[in-house]
């Protein structure tokens, strides 16, 4: 599976676990449709609801005049995945993520969702340099 894909599918499964309150396990298993799982979708997967606390304040603290409960669900899902890959995947500069998550977004988004997930994500990394 491509990373593209892979992303794609943990955002799908990220989504599902905040709609349905469904185990990890369960929601790569449905977006996987019954093909074979994929070692970095299981990353993605795992690693972001890991980390999900600390990815959400670094969120948060980037977000003017926004609560993080307040953002579409897509939209807060892709920028988890992302900031995800920011601080943890190793091999991942943080400009290849941030790109990869504004094109999900323009597949998987409103029409504003990639200039804004953008403008987060950009200060995310920013922050990370300081």
């Amino acid at each position: 599976m491509k990373r593209r894909t892979a992303r794609e599918k943990a955002l799908q499964a990220l989504f599902q676990m905040d709609m349905n309150d469904i185990s990890a396990s369960d929601a790569i298993e449905h977006v996987l449709e019954g093909k074979s799982n994929d070692e970095y979708l299981q990353q993605l997967v795992s690693g972001t609801m890991e980390h999900k606390n600390e990815i959400d304040d670094r969120i948060q603290s980037n977000l003017q005049k926004w609560k993080l409960e307040r953002l579409a669900k897509v939209d807060r899902n892709i920028m988890r995945v992302c900031v995800y890959e920011m601080c943890f995947v190793e091999d991942m500069p943080p400009n290849v993520a941030i790109n990869e998550a504004i094109e999900i977004a323009k597949v998987f988004g409103d029409d504003q969702s990639s200039k804004f997930i953008n403008g987060v994500l950009s200060k995310v990394k920013d922050s990370l340099n300081k």
